[in-house]
């Protein structure tokens, strides 16, 4: 009996574990990416990896050895400050931490470095997905390629084509939007600012605004500037003339901040992108259809406050790969496979659309702060 077709839709870390664990099982997926290449966009900032989901799903990927080689278990700190720069939280114990820091991009590369190089197809942007009669489901590619798979796997992130084929939800706007910057070299040309932020992860609060900053890898620091504003402020922005421009537009709503603060914005790179928060409804679920299923945001897209959706994304696959490679079920093990990853994610959403509300209220600081100690405690 010949194996069955299976399209993963989406190339991100869900995609490529699920990829990874069906092909050490002799499996051999379609992985459809939308990119034109791995280099065709900047890849974002760090991610802290989680001991239950993204460890465990790399686990599961044979993985670990060539993730400990890329993982930083230093930059594992948190700090807090309010808007005069008073620091008001740290963490500075890593020694007992597991949920070590690694670049989106390392993490990337990582998995398609674990992949055939013929598994991956880029440059194919999903134009129609249609379901047959008979079960299959067609996928035409806006380049032209039209082909027919027994199983497809939305993982295509937050707007997803595939969901639409089990679920009429749509994110919405959260009410927060953020301009993302970055200051490279940091250690060597602003050593205050690489002082200011430490090795992890800091937040400064304050008039239901934010101010975060991460380390990555290379010295590099990614910056978020973060508020409640309407949907369209974050684009509006970044359509200013100049770099420059951009920069004094997002400081004049930090304007009686410490200027230690503001130093994360006036030296920033020229690099500057808007980052709209959009969420899935808390609880998210779908009637189970044979032959289509999701993961990661496509199922269940969520505020990054709690840093679960990469996590949860990875996962799901894991997750899913054991339904798909032990079940002779394969309909009723996706079935089971659905009601799981999406209690698990309710609990996961709920959490992080209050961390989101709590963070951008008046309150703001004392509910990290209260966070924080609860963490610590």
């Amino acid at each position: 009996m010949p194996s069955p077709r299976i399209a993963i839709v989406g190339a991100g870390p869900g995609g490529l574990i699920l990829a990874r664990i069906l092909h050490l099982h002799g499996l051999q997926p379609a992985l459809f990416e939308r990119e034109t290449s791995f280099h065709s966009r900047t890849q974002g900032g760090s991610l802290d990896i989680h001991a239950d989901t993204g460890q465990h799903a790399i686990h599961a990927a044979g993985l670990t050895p060539d993730f400990q080689r890329i993982a930083r278990y230093e930059d594992q700190e948190t700090r807090v400050y309010d808007k005069h720069a008073t620091l008001r939280f740290i963490d500075t114990d890593t020694s007992t931490g597991d949920r070590p820091e690694v670049d989106r991009g390392q993490l990337r590369q990582m998995l398609l470095d674990s992949l055939p190089p013929n598994m991956i197809r880029w440059d194919h942007d999903l134009d129609i997905a249609r379901p047959q009669a008979h079960g299959t489901i067609d996928l035409i590619f806006k380049n032209g390629v039209s082909e027919q798979f027994d199983l497809v796997v939305g993982a295509d992130g937050a707007w997803s084509r595939i969901r639409s084929l089990v679920s009429s939800a749509r994110p919405v706007y959260s009410g927060i939007a953020f301009a993302e910057l970055g200051i490279n070299d940091v250690d060597t040309r602003f050593p205050e600012i690489a002082k200011l932020v430490g090795r992890g992860l800091t937040f400064a609060l304050g008039d239901a605004k934010a101010l975060i900053a991460h380390r990555d890898a290379n010295a590099h620091i990614g910056i978020y500037a973060g508020l409640r504003a309407p949907e369209h402020w974050a684009r509006s922005v970044l359509d200013l003339a100049s770099p420059q421009a951009i920069r004094t537009s997002v400081a004049a709503n930090f304007s009686d901040w410490s200027p230690d603060l503001l130093a994360l914005i006036a030296n920033a790179g020229d690099t500057i992108s808007p980052r709209s928060i959009h969420i899935l409804p808390v609880g998210h679920r779908w009637i189970h259809r044979p032959g289509i299923t999701l993961l990661g945001d496509a199922a269940h897209l969520m505020s990054p406050f709690t840093g679960e959706g990469a996590n949860l994304a990875m996962r799901d696959a894991a997750d899913l790969a054991l339904a798909l490679t032990t079940a002779t079920d394969w309909n009723a093990a996706i079935a089971s496979y659905e009601t799981t990853i999406l209690s698990r994610a309710e609990i996961s959403a709920a959490q992080a659309a209050d961390a989101l509300d709590g963070t951008f209220s008046p309150a703001g600081l004392d509910s990290m702060l209260q966070l924080m100690h609860s963490h610590s405690a």
